[in-house]
């Protein structure tokens, strides 16, 4: 990869590997039971630092299907230094624009206009400090009532056995973070998000860990109930018309968009957020 790790780093990496692969066998095998063979093409990519030395790289999944209109699945982990003003922007990078980043990143845009949108990141940045963040949160064209409230259950869960303080205040973040203020709308149903959790390791971790496990249980159960349901020219017409409004959150405010774009991540991997076909009416 080009980057030194420590014991934290490699642990954090190993784990954000091993949950793409988990995620993308569970995608695949959907796509099975609607009767179609589609599959996660892998493309490697490496990044070289501004200072002209290798600064690590990562792995695009992208997969086209029956169900999953258009699914990328990104791991990377990347090092080196932020350019110019932009280490101000980072925590702990003000005085020291040296950094590590890793972490998975999840966008699946669906066929069917009944079957929710879905974004999922976590990740583990050093600078002078250490820390997670990341979130989950679902993107319904189309909300159902039932599928917004499992997947708020399940998330809750998540946080609660942890901290009972963590699901209001970093579902109170996502509906903060997930908003577009020129529209004056939210960009879905929320979920959650959290950044700058720093200081125990190991139970920072842990948590991490069971908000990628808790995605991986939820969300495709969602899938599966929706994934038949049956829909006509005006929900796709609704569809990417919200479609549009995705769009936009990611190009105009989307911090994750911006980093990949700021440390020379690989642009196939950072746009692949943006759905296939979207339509602004």
């Amino acid at each position: 990869m080009g980057v030194e790790m420590d014991g934290e780093q490699t642990q954090a990496r190993t784990w954000f590997e091993q949950l793409r692969d988990l995620i993308c066998a569970e995608f695949e095998s959907i796509e099975r039971e609607a009767g179609s063979d589609a599959a996660f093409d892998y493309i490697a990519w490496d990044r070289t630092d501004p200072s002209g030395a290798h600064g690590g790289g990562g792995v695009r999944g992208v997969m086209k299907g029956k169900v999953f209109e258009k699914v990328g699945v990104n791991v990377s982990t990347v090092g080196g230094t932020f350019e110019g003003d932009f280490a101000k922007s980072i925590h702990g990078a003000g005085d020291d624009p040296r950094f590590f980043a890793t972490g998975i990143s999840l966008v699946a845009h669906m066929a069917n206009p009944h079957v929710p949108a879905v974004h999922m990141n976590t990740r583990f940045l050093v600078t002078t400090k250490r820390w997670f963040g990341g979130g989950a949160d679902l993107n319904p064209p189309l909300p159902q009532g039932e599928d917004t409230e499992d997947f708020h259950a399940t998330l809750k869960a998540a946080c609660d056995a942890h901290d009972a303080a963590h699901y209001p205040r970093f579902k109170q973040w996502a509906d903060d973070y997930f908003y577009i203020p020129h529209r004056g709308v939210h960009r879905g149903v929320g979920g959650i998000f959290y950044d700058h959790l720093e200081g125990d390791f190991a139970a920072n971790f842990a948590f991490t860990q069971d908000v990628g496990r808790a995605f991986l249980d939820i969300y495709p159960r969602i899938v599966r109930r929706r994934m038949n349901d049956a829909f006509g020219d005006a929900d796709i017409a609704a569809m990417r018309n919200w479609r549009g409004r995705y769009a936009e959150f990611n190009l105009v405010y989307d911090r994750g968009t911006l980093f990949g774009l700021k440390t020379g991540g690989n642009i196939d991997a950072i746009l692949m957020s943006l759905p296939p076909v979207a339509t602004w009416e």
